[in-house]
């Protein structure tokens, strides 16, 4: 067994794991069920997370590659008991069906706008290729990730940033 410690949407996580266990296991375990078990090979997007800010398969990731980092999941999106303006806009535009690919499409719509908080739709395209679908066709999901942008600016514009 191995210790494993990272900061996990803002709080330390200690947990004692096998070499071998994914990222995604580790998280599941620890009560962090949003992150879901899809192809485990890297290439439905479902178990997407941030590490350090950047967008990752927590399936192909051993948990040990993340030990010492920072960790957000879709929990840690949430304000408090209100979604992100991510989330909300997933919700407004009803591009979430059955719910199994929708936190790793916010996720990857949370990276996309911390990079790029105005993108065309080109740029939403190519941040959600890779996440498989079988509910939206695509086009909700897309609908929301243009709908998330406008609520940021809208958010950071009230703000005074």
């Amino acid at each position: 067994m191995i210790r494993f410690e990272a900061m996990v949407n803002g709080e330390q996580l200690i947990a004692e794991i096998e070499p071998h266990e994914a990222l995604t296991e580790v998280l599941r375990r620890c009560g962090l069920y949003g992150t879901k078990r899809g192809c485990e090979s890297g290439d439905c997007g479902t178990c997407a997370v941030l590490v350090d800010g950047t967008l990752v398969a927590s399936c192909t990731l051993l948990a040990v590659q993340a030990n010492g980092h920072e960790i957000t999941t879709i929990e840690g999106l949430a304000r408090g008991r209100e979604p992100s303006a991510v989330q909300q806009a997933y919700i407004d535009t009803g591009a979430v069906q059955c719910g199994f690919c929708t936190p790793g499409m916010v996720m990857a719509t949370h990276a996309l706008l911390s990079r790029n908080p105005d993108p065309t739709e080109a740029d939403a395209r190519q941040a959600l290729a890779g996440h498989l679908c079988r509910c939206t066709g695509y086009i909700k999901p897309i609908d929301a990730v243009m709908a998330a942008a406008a609520l940021v600016r809208a958010e950071k514009e009230a703000a005074g940033e």
